[in-house]
């Protein structure tokens, strides 16, 4: 049994949620979503992701960590945004000695719904058939999800 952490990080809403692996098996354990108010002081909303991905972890002990490699956006100021987020999550992973596997987008899409291509509500009915009775905080959890259950597939092969 082994229990994985999907991250969808972002300085607005970061995604989380926790899968139990069993072979092939998967199950929902937990998932949410941490805002941060975009009026407040940048140092401020990054304490906040990392205090709060700290709380998930101590919470449900994942045996490892999974999040979506950053993307650049045509806007290099979002990109930042973004980078800096991923820091802030990333880092409350490292101080709980936490190894963080990273997945291309794509490759979770593919690897949850069988093409690359698959949009945001392809994945969420996907989701519904892998990890049934679950219910799920918003589209930024379901893409943490996401990440989890492409990182176990990429595992068992």
């Amino acid at each position: 049994m082994t229990l994985i952490l999907g991250l969808d990080p972002s300085l607005s809403c970061t995604g989380w949620g926790v899968i139990c692996a069993q072979g092939s098996r998967l199950s929902h354990v937990a998932n949410g979503e941490v805002k941060t108010n975009a009026r407040a002081p940048m140092a401020e909303r990054l304490y906040q992701l990392h205090s709060a991905i700290t709380a998930v972890i101590a919470a449900h002990n994942p045996d490892r960590v999974a999040a979506e490699e950053v993307f650049v956006n045509k806007n290099a100021q979002s990109t930042l945004k973004l980078a800096q987020a991923r820091g802030a999550v990333l880092a409350a992973c490292g101080a709980a000695n936490l190894v963080v596997n990273e997945h291309a987008a794509r490759l979770v899409k593919k690897s949850v719904v069988g093409t690359g291509g698959a949009d945001k509500v392809q994945v969420q009915a996907m989701l519904k058939v892998l990890l049934p009775g679950a219910q799920i905080a918003g589209a930024d959890a379901a893409d943490a999800l996401a990440v989890a259950i492409a990182d176990a597939h990429l595992a068992s092969r």
